[in-house]
């Protein structure tokens, strides 16, 4: 290969996945690899997989046999990483011999080693193991510009074992990055840019980092130590589990003004017998009673969440308590799926599979009813001024795109440099999907 080379990493799911994907580009780096857009034009093809969703593997393999006329053109390497990497790097290898290397969330810091092992044995290497040491440890120090909105690990893994769920195989145990490493690269973010920054985790809420003196300490905690540095403005945490609501983080709602208004909290059944069998160990009460508190601390707090429709055993009854439970809470946004069987999980196994017609037409009238509510929720900040954070410009000549405080997109036209300033903007439209501002 001439010249500099370039890496294309596609990713997959959740925020944590695009997280994990800038830190392989990082990793790189000091390899000479530079990232593209374009697969074409990669000498490194990486696709960085989730076993959440339905037909994961089916997708996988699909664009695997893209990426395959690319590495013929190219001779470029083909990778597979997270979840599903982790949970099927053996039949990856077998389906597609091809593949140079697999490996799991937990491993993609020995990338340069593992790319070593390709060149120097023509072949294959796999690498789903969960190491001793965190692969944090040895991630480099990223020194170039940050995005104005980033995302930062720390926690991984889950304990809960819902029983739809892969995560507890794929990401492991729940872990937590020690306090002063947080800080240290939350600091760094700030002093390349980063004026907003996410906190992703599993379960993030679960976090019990070790601090200074060897305590443990709370996410709620966290969050207080993190608002104290230079440049940072916004402060967001995601993906958070009901049970780990605790008070004090509750309370850092009211009294943090870093934290923005808002908070996926994925609630998955209104039924309190689907949730018993998903092994979610919260009731329908416990999750209202979190936002009733919730509420009163921080009143311009908005929600959003997660259900599954079609769980195996939900009747009509059960669909018909998720409705009036979505009606009497209201969501800002949410994400709502077909149940899907996930290979290894309990759900998998349970009888009174749901048939997909009815799954789907459960699903449409679900959707309808959150569609609604998030549409009511933009359109009532028409007419609002609120601090909306521009991070991007727009596909028009002087439009500038950014984020409200309820992570709502926001577009504007206007000849003010606005990128990486949070400004004060008029909603004067709104659509299902985002809003329209003026400023100045």
């Amino acid at each position: 290969m001439q010249g500099k080379r370039h890496v294309y990493v596609k990713n997959w799911g959740c925020q944590m996945n695009v997280y994990d994907g800038q830190k392989m580009v990082e990793v790189l780096a000091p390899l000479g690899y530079a990232p593209t857009e374009d697969a074409e034009s990669a000498d490194l093809i990486i696709l960085n997989t989730c076993h959440i969703r339905e037909k994961a593997t089916e997708k996988l393999f699909s664009e695997l046999g893209r990426m395959r006329a690319h590495q013929k053109k190219r001779e470029s390497l083909i990778a597979v990483a997270g979840c599903v990497a982790q949970a099927e790097g053996a039949e990856i290898k077998k389906r597609a011999p091809y593949v140079n290397m697999v490996f799991g969330p937990q491993t993609y810091h020995r990338l340069p080693q593992m790319i070593a092992e390709v060149h120097r044995a023509g072949g294959f290497a796999l690498d789903t193991d969960f190491p001793a040491e965190s692969k944090f440890d040895h991630l480099p120090i990223p020194q170039s510009k940050a995005d104005v909105a980033a995302f930062l690990t720390v926690q991984e893994g889950c304990d809960k074992f819902c029983t739809f769920c892969v995560v507890p195989y794929t990401r492991g145990a729940e872990t937590s990055r020690p306090v002063a490493d947080v800080v240290r690269e939350a600091e760094n973010l700030a002093k390349r840019g980063a004026r907003e920054i996410t906190l992703l985790g599993q379960n993030v809420n679960a976090y019990h980092g070790r601090g200074p003196d060897d305590d443990e300490w709370s996410l709620a905690r966290l969050l207080s130590r993190l608002a104290e540095i230079d440049g940072v403005q916004r402060l967001r945490f995601v993906t958070s589990h009901p049970r780990e609501m605790t008070n004090d983080l509750i309370a850092e709602f009211g009294k943090n003004p870093k934290i923005m208004p808002y908070l996926h909290l994925p609630l998955q059944s209104g039924s309190d017998e689907m949730l018993q069998a998903m092994n979610r160990k919260h009731t329908v009460a416990d999750y209202e009673r979190t936002i009733d508190q919730l509420r009163r601390v921080q009143p311009h707090i908005a929600l959003s969440s997660d259900f599954i429709v079609g769980f195996p055993g939900e009747n009509d009854v059960h669909f018909e308590e998720t409705m009036q439970t979505v009606r009497r809470i209201g969501f800002a946004s949410a994400y709502s799926f077909q149940y899907s069987a996930r290979p290894g999980t309990p759900a998998a196994l349970m009888d009174a599979q749901v048939p997909d017609p009815v799954k789907e037409e459960r699903l449409q009238r679900l959707q309808e009813l959150l569609r609604q509510q998030t549409a009511a929720f933009n359109d009532s900040m028409v007419g609002k001024t609120v601090p909306v954070l521009f991070d991007r410009p727009g596909h028009q000549p002087g439009q500038h795109l950014g984020r409200s405080p309820w992570l709502q997109p926001v577009h504007v036209t206007s000849p003010l440099d606005l990128h990486g300033k949070i400004v004060d903007t008029t909603i004067v439209s709104a659509n299902a999907t985002s809003l329209g501002g003026e400023v100045g």
